[in-house]
């Protein structure tokens, strides 16, 4: 399970007690949805000691959670890695600024969880006879690994160029190459897709099947929300550095949690920026039934530029609508129209939770002077070392929920996430 922790299902769970009297002692906390809709998909975060207050000592033991009475889908992550889980995601419908009241109930026995996924992350290795293997819990890529040449071979060295994650909407890719770049999968089903997926040169991802397909025209663009830093040179000039290129050092792959509810992977990049020593991370989660993934960006490193800026970019090749949102808790760029690989409608957006701070600005379809980045569209942030900053990308395809057939229904769930932003379910 490569320390990802997951309890069980809802109505799958058997709430069958403990031997040790210390794991039937019940206890409960209280959930309350803060906005006035309905939350039918809603899935609240709750940490190792926000548990222990409500229900003591966690060491070996883990909780069975449950609303009137019906058990309720969970997942234990070890995100930090230290053998011992320090968050739980919770799965919890909740009704318009409805309360709802969660028991829980200490084991010291891991729920058994059945059913299936709807997140999921994985990193696949090729294997000499042209099959892929289990995915693998961590990989280091090779320094200045290229991107495949498929006029030499059919298969690149890792499943669809490096990690696929995806939830029950949307699915994305990386390539673990010194391009280091983010792709769309549009999904057409519910299940998970990415074990599969590239993995037979007869079936393209790139033409339409029953799952969906590879949805996004990459090239010189930042993709699907690939990374880039903004900042001034000796020389007084402004640059644009993609986090890629021939000053990547290494890049390292690192799964963190593998579903049922929530799938997150970190990637440790060594770096040169601005001719010095660097290390940036950035570790990227998605969650189920949502259309976006979650990405936290930090920067280590000595003599730090003073107005080093991250930047997340996503793709602009085709004439789409351009529109933004802004509110107290969130600013969104996003764009709209017939701009998916299967010529239909496309929306994607990027969410900072930086309102105040937060530029939105773009690049055109020539090089400038300023970076080899062209044809995006970029949400910039100001960066201060060990200090995180989030991004979240969104894709809304047209064969996925009809509802993305305007610009107006892509907007409309662009804002609810942003207002979803200021009602937080709140934690009693």
């Amino acid at each position: 399970m490569h320390k990802t922790l997951m309890a069980a299902a809802a109505l799958l769970v058997l709430f069958s007690c403990a031997g040790n009297s210390d794991a039937q002692k019940n206890s409960e906390l209280r959930l309350k949805n803060t906005m006035g809709v309905d939350r039918p998909e809603a899935t609240v975060v709750l940490t190792r000691k926000q548990l222990e207050a409500k229900a003591g000592s966690l060491d070996n033991f883990y909780l069975r959670f449950a609303a009137g009475g019906s058990p309720l889908t969970a997942q234990y992550d070890d995100l930090d890695r230290d053998g011992k889980w320090d968050e739980v995601v919770l799965l919890c419908p909740m009704k318009a600024s409805a309360s709802v009241k969660i028991e829980l109930q200490k084991t010291d026995t891991l729920p058994v969880f059945q059913g299936p996924s709807i997140a999921h992350a994985r990193m696949k290795l090729k294997n000499e006879d042209q099959t892929f293997g289990e995915s693998r819990p961590s990989v280091q890529m090779p320094d200045q690994n290229p991107p495949t040449d498929f006029s030499k071979k059919a298969l690149p060295p890792y499943l669809t160029e490096g990690p696929g994650w995806e939830n029950d909407k949307v699915a994305f890719r990386l390539y673990f190459d010194t391009r280091n770049n983010k792709d769309i999968y549009g999904k057409r089903v519910a299940g998970m897709v990415m074990d599969s997926v590239g993995a037979n040169p007869g079936n393209s991802y790139h033409h339409l099947a029953d799952w969906g397909m590879d949805i996004l025209k990459v090239g010189s663009s930042l993709g699907a929300g690939a990374l880039a830093f903004h900042y001034q040179k000796a020389d007084g000039r402004d640059t644009l550095v993609r986090l890629g290129g021939k000053d990547i050092k290494g890049e390292t792959y690192q799964l963190l949690s593998d579903g049922p509810l929530r799938a997150s992977f970190l990637m440790t990049y060594p770096w040169q920026l601005a001719g010095k020593p660097v290390t940036v991370t950035e570790k990227i989660s998605i969650t189920a039934g949502k259309y976006d993934y979650t990405s936290e960006i930090e920067v280590k490193g000595e003599a730090l530029p003073e107005d080093l800026k991250a930047d997340m970019g996503f793709a602009d090749f085709y004439k789409a609508q351009l529109d933004s949102i802004v509110t107290d808790q969130a600013k969104v760029v996003y764009s709209f129209g017939k701009q998916s690989e299967n010529h239909d409608n496309l929306g994607m957006a990027i969410l900072s939770t930086q309102p105040a701070g937060a530029r939105i600005w773009s690049l055109g379809e020539k090089l400038t002077p300023v970076s080899d980045i062209t044809s995006s569209y970029l949400m910039e942030v100001p960066v201060k070392a060990g200090v995180p900053v989030t991004f979240r990308f969104f894709a809304g395809w047209a064969l996925t929920d009809s509802a993305f057939n305007s610009a107006a229904g892509f907007k409309a769930m662009l804002q609810q996430e942003a207002d979803l932003l200021a009602h937080p379910i709140e934690v009693e």
